[in-house]
């Protein structure tokens, strides 16, 4: 990634303009002082000689534009020494002079995640999702024509692309980072509210539904998926995620059910993404359509609809054996309809195998399978909850 530099163009006898692509504009005239000062700046090694020329170039010209030019590029030399105090404190005092310096709020969030600071980073990523909105909605300056400065804006929206992509990906990363499921949903709404037209926008607002099932936020994780499902009915993750949910749960059956079967007719004809090997995807989609299998044998289960319940659990079982928990909660599932047919060594060799993988669901089974040790003729089998 590039870094986030001024770009100066120094030409011998004429006048230049400094430009950080979005944000204001300063002039240096050729062969001034200035001009000078700022060609040994940039000559020189970062380290202290180049620290010192900047302090020598603020004192004798920081006022004005030079002052802004001069916070520039402290902030540039700074990032370059990981001196990242520096960074911030230089990046707020360039943003106190030019708000929609977009140079600025980008190396702040280089900044910050070069430090590790997600908090910082998202203060920063704020910024530059603040000064991208309002440069978008900007009229044109006095004299120039409509369609010139929506021109101007497109090109100059396209020349930071790199930098927003940068920034975009950043925060979605720090995000999927954070191990705490609440604060990571709390950090997944943000960007959502910041970047709502981003290639990742979609994907974030599927992971905090997820963050929020993980949080047991159970009305918030409702919420999220529906709203994404308002948007788009197809969405696999969504409906694999509610019907997952109604039918443990014994909620809206027949919605889970068609919303489950949704989930594999979509599946029949979903692309790999890019992203992803084919190993990977292969593992994803068996893993999605296993769940949405087992949460159709589920709902047949809760309808006393046993035999086609078994076949879908059975159906579910090899497409899930990726995820030891997924597995494991659909073994038990199947072996608790087969003792409730009583279909007995069926179902004993079933709850073994669910015994033998440590997971959740390991003492449910244990349950039941304790309690089909015996003859089970007249006695009912109630589900663990």
């Amino acid at each position: 990634m590039k870094r986030f530099a001024i770009l100066m163009a120094i030409f011998l006898g004429m006048a230049t303009t400094a430009s950080a692509q979005i944000g204001k504009s300063v002039t240096v005239s050729a062969g001034t002082p200035e001009d000078k000062a700022l060609a040994d700046i940039y000559a020189a090694p970062d380290g202290p000689e180049k620290v010192a020329l900047l302090d020598k170039f603020a004192a004798d010209f920081g006022n004005g534009d030079m002052g802004l030019l001069a916070d520039q590029l402290y902030v540039q030399t700074y990032l370059a020494q990981k001196n990242y105090a520096k960074v911030y404190e230089f990046g707020e005092k360039t943003l106190v002079l030019d708000p929609s310096n977009l140079s600025a709020a980008v190396n702040m969030v280089h900044a910050a995640e070069e430090q590790g600071d997600t908090k910082k980073m998202f203060a920063a990523g704020d910024k530059v999702a603040e000064i991208i909105a309002t440069y978008k909605k900007s009229p044109a300056p006095e004299g120039m024509r409509t369609d010139q400065w929506a021109q101007q804006k497109s090109v100059s929206l396209n020349n930071v692309q790199g930098d927003i992509g940068y920034v975009e990906y950043a925060l979605v990363n720090a995000g999927y980072k954070t191990a705490d499921p609440v604060a990571r949903a709390a950090l997944f709404e943000r960007y959502v509210n910041a970047f709502p037209d981003s290639p990742y926008t979609l994907t974030v607002r599927e992971q905090t539904a997820v963050a929020y099932q993980q949080a047991q936020q159970v009305p918030k994780m409702m919420d999220t998926a529906q709203r994404i499902l308002a948007a788009d009915p197809n969405n696999i993750s969504m409906l694999i995620l509610v019907s997952d949910y109604w039918s443990e749960n014994d909620q809206q059956l027949d919605k889970a059910a068609v919303d489950a079967q949704l989930a594999l007719d979509q599946l029949a004809q979903a692309k790999k993404p890019d992203n992803l090997s084919d190993e990977q995807w292969q593992q994803q989609v068996a893993v999605e359509k296993g769940l949405a299998y087992s949460a159709i044998g589920e709902v047949n289960v809760d309808k006393g609809r046993n035999q086609p319940a078994v076949d879908a659990f059975r159906q579910a079982s090899p497409l899930l054996k990726s995820n030891t928990v997924l597995y494991a909660r659909n073994l038990y599932r199947l072996g608790f309809t087969l003792a409730k047919m009583q279909r007995i060594p069926e179902a004993r060799t079933v709850l073994t195998e669910a015994v033998s993988i440590n997971s959740p669901y390991k003492s449910k089974a244990q349950e039941t399978l304790n309690k089909i040790g015996g003859p089970v003729s007249g006695k009912s089998t109630k589900k663990s909850s």
